[in-house]
């Protein structure tokens, strides 16, 4: 494929030039654009500073599909990047796209000039304009006020640096290993020659204190330095070779003479098991140029979005999709090295057989759409993904809820890693797996972990199997670090109880036909929940009482929502939950309430944002759908259940707007890609109604035409092309279905279906139609 040359930006001179690339776009805090090329690619389309404002919390930075590393800028906020602040502290090498707290930053890399006085990258951080800033899928580059231009790509397991300085004979670079996102309890530096450096880092963090991780970085020069030392706390020792510092500031710097030769390579690998693994990663895919690798890196986005051929549309619309397409391949993140080796969580070293190791699980989100969408695009991953969270229960003895690197953190509740196996179980994800998996999933169904280990897996079990509910006991202390299934103990029933109905169907499918009728009863346990004075479920004391305000806008023990938000997450029993509320009438006003349908109808656009979306971080005391958090991801689809489904598409394409090419694109955090996925499979028309199954909802697609490549290993057609022809913002009512040309009067797909199909096709108009109204069209309930 032909590549345009990337145009070097050359620090504040390079501003003209950087805005004519940027296509005129505006700077200092309206919107940020990839640097657009002209050759028809599709990373061309990506914008990887979306979302870097207003709480999306993801990075610019580069990195490849589910790589070990995301090297990327950090500018002072928690979780790295802020499109709103205008200091660099450094480029550091691990980044989680979408976190609400702070996670990662190790290592963070800064090249400077002059004397080295300075060890707190607070204040030796190097100011920079947007105006001289540039990204796009494995790569960043930014030209700070300092004169120093810094460009970054990646590999899987490492990060390539390109420092071009001024002229001066003293040209820096900082390796700052006591500092990071959360906190650093200890680092190690070692200046192995006059290429290389090598650190060891223990942190712990991610909103609250955990279980320590270690990783481990080893750095080489594509030249030799001319002096070096190191720094502990503010003490700065030139010569110095060694560095070590517990809860402090450390660190190593090299300087280079660049009076001639202005431009500085390195090459940063790491690895989660020892040095050793570190320097192993290093030999396997460094000792390539800057370009070389860069190229490479590219290439690899190119093809992964390759996968997916969308027609139609506006830019906006492309550009969006595209770019959340791109986000959705972020995590989760390789954690294995070249010769296979990673740390279980047993903190013993492992090797991988036959598959990667991946890690950082997100699971109470990404379960809800990021997992399905890898299982169509990204199967063989998706499949080595799912055998990784079961070496985690063989290893440690308990599966994960919210697993970084190589710890428990237990945030959120519930029980996500259920769904998020017998998803993978029912795309066919686990051929070989399936009883190991069964056997994981039934004990952590059936039990809780030891009070000694890390995990707290479904915290509330012995109230629940006893009781049908797991109570929520305010102000109750946390046995553990983490969240409590006790403190959001309503939305911890109906997690439970989801997980409970997936896991009958997997049981079922095995043949445990005692565990499935039993898993089927206890996916009934959220009407234990459900107060009949007030239509709502709510929240019940450890004496089965309800308690909390009976406005569900204001209702306790719900986990980042209020009752209203959690009404409709009974995916396994959508005809239950609507009789519960008092029928498909009383369902369809109640929900036309929640979606403000009739201010919809009159502008989608700012009924999202102005009605809808509260502030990034507003769970509470609302009555409306909440579109920048999980809890109610898949409420847009409730219509498929209630006769109405041309109003799922309403509401669809309606929160499809709060995804712009900005900064302040994203809604609310990416968590992983779980919202990037949200839209790329709402987009499509194809969405998992009952996450954990093989159930795929449909509504219009937003696109005329999608051509979706699939692995034959899994998917013997090979593709599945979605069309709508003349789809638009008036024509977007489905007035006929087609799968492979016979007739498709049901809302929903299953797996099955997309494996035998070549094409899903829609007649769309202008008017809503009788389009899938009939009860039989409806997704089904489980069991």
């Amino acid at each position: 494929m032909h590549r345009i040359p990337r145009p070097r930006l050359r620090g504040p001179a390079a501003a003209l030039a950087a805005a004519a690339l940027l296509g005129g776009v505006l700077t200092g805090g309206a919107t940020a654009e990839a640097a657009p090329r002209t050759d028809g690619r599709l990373t061309d389309l990506v914008n990887p500073f979306i979302g870097t404002q207003n709480e999306g919390n993801t990075y610019p930075g580069a990195s490849v599909p589910f790589g070990m590393v995301q090297l990327s800028p950090d500018t002072g906020h928690n979780t790295g990047y802020d499109y709103g602040e205008n200091h660099i502290r450094g480029f550091s090498s691990v980044h989680l796209s979408g976190v609400g707290c702070g996670l990662g930053g190790d290592l963070p890399i800064l090249p400077t000039t002059g004397d080295v006085t300075e060890t707190d990258y607070a204040k030796y951080a190097a100011e920079f304009s947007h105006d001289d800033e540039k990204a796009s899928p494995g790569y960043y580059g930014v030209g700070l006020r300092t004169g120093i231009e810094a460009e970054l790509t990646a590999t899987q397991r490492t990060g390539v640096q390109r420092y071009t300085f001024p002229a001066t004979d003293k040209a820096n670079v900082l390796l700052n290993a006591g500092q990071s996102l959360h906190r650093t309890l200890s680092s190690e530096v070692e200046i192995l020659d006059s290429r290389t450096v090598r650190t060891a880092i223990r942190g712990s963090g991610f909103c609250q204190d955990t279980k320590p991780y270690t990783v481990y970085t080893v750095t080489h020069f594509d030249r030799p330095f001319t002096t070096s030392g190191t720094w502990n706390g503010d003490t700065v020792t030139e010569g110095s070779k060694k560095s070590s510092a517990t809860d402090a500031r450390n660190g190593a710097w090299l300087r280079f003479d660049t009076s001639k030769d202005r431009t500085v390579e390195a090459t940063t690998a790491l690895s989660y098991v020892d040095a050793e693994g570190a320097a192993l990663n290093l030999r396997a895919e460094g000792g390539r140029s800057f370009d070389r690798v860069e190229r490479a890196a590219q290439r690899s986005w190119e093809d992964r979005l390759e996968g997916v051929k969308a027609q139609g549309g506006s830019d906006e619309l492309r550009r969006t999709f595209y770019s959340s397409l791109y986000r959705s391949f972020l995590a989760p993140n390789v954690g294995s090295d070249v010769d296979g080796r990673y740390t279980g969580w047993d903190q013993k070293k492992h090797r991988a057989k036959n598959f990667t190791y991946y890690q950082n699980w997100s699971l109470w989100d990404t379960y809800r759409t990021q997992a399905q969408l890898l299982s169509l695009l990204a199967p063989r991953e998706s499949r080595d993904m799912a055998i990784s969270v079961l070496r985690i229960d063989a290893e440690s003895g308990w599966l994960p809820k919210w697993g970084y690197g190589t710890v428990e953190t237990n945030i959120m509740t519930g029980d996500p890693v259920t769904p998020f196996l017998t998803n993978a179980y029912q795309q066919g994800l686990l051929k070989g797996y399936e009883e190991e998996a069964y056997r994981a999933l039934k004990k952590n169904a059936d039990g809780v972990p030891a009070a000694e280990s890390a995990p707290v897996g479904r915290e509330a079990n012995v109230e629940y199997l006893k009781d049908g509910f797991a109570p929520y006991i305010k102000g109750r202390p946390h046995a553990k670090p983490g969240d409590s299934d006790y403190d959001h103990g309503a939305s911890a029933t109906l997690e439970y109880a989801l997980s409970d109905g997936m896991l009958a169907e997997m049981a079922r499918d095995l043949g445990h036909d005692a565990d499935a009728a039993r898993y089927t009863a206890r996916a009934q346990n959220y009407r234990k929940i459900f107060d009949p004075s007030t239509g709502f479920f709510r929240a019940r004391d450890t004496s089965g009482a309800f308690t909390g305000p009976a406005d569900p806008a204001q209702s306790e023990g719900f986990h980042e929502g209020t009752s209203w938000q959690y009404q409709w997450m009974v995916p396994q029993d959508i005809p239950g939950m609507v009789d519960l509320i008092g029928g498909k009438d009383a369902a369809n006003q109640r929900l036309d309430s929640f979606f403000a349908y009739d201010k919809l109808l009159a502008d989608p656009a700012k009924t999202a944002r102005e009605v809808w979306v509260n502030g990034p971080y507003a769970y509470y005391n609302a009555d409306k759908y909440n579109p920048q958090n999980e809890p109610d991801l898949i409420a847009p689809y409730t219509y498929l259940s209630t006769g109405q489904p041309w109003k799922t598409t309403d509401v669809v394409h309606a929160a499809l707007t709060l995804f712009t090419n900005g900064p302040t694109g994203m809604t609310g955090n990416d968590d992983l890609g779980t919202m990037s996925a949200w839209m790329v499979l709402s987009s499509i028309g194809v969405f998992p109604v009952q996450p954990g199954t093989d159930t795929w909802g449909l509504s219009t697609p937003a696109f005329e035409r999608v051509d979706i490549k699939l692995d034959r290993r899994y998917y013997p057609r090979g593709a599945l092309t979605v069309s709508a022809p003349g789809a638009s913002d008036t024509d977007r009512y489905i007035r006929s279905a087609r799968l492979d040309g016979t007739q498709q009067s049901r809302t929903y797909l299953t797996t099955d279906d997309i494996r035998s199909a070549r094409s899903l096709s829609f007649t769309v108009g202008g008017e809503p139609s009788a389009w899938g109204t009939s009860p039989e069209d409806a997704p089904p309930a489980l069991g």
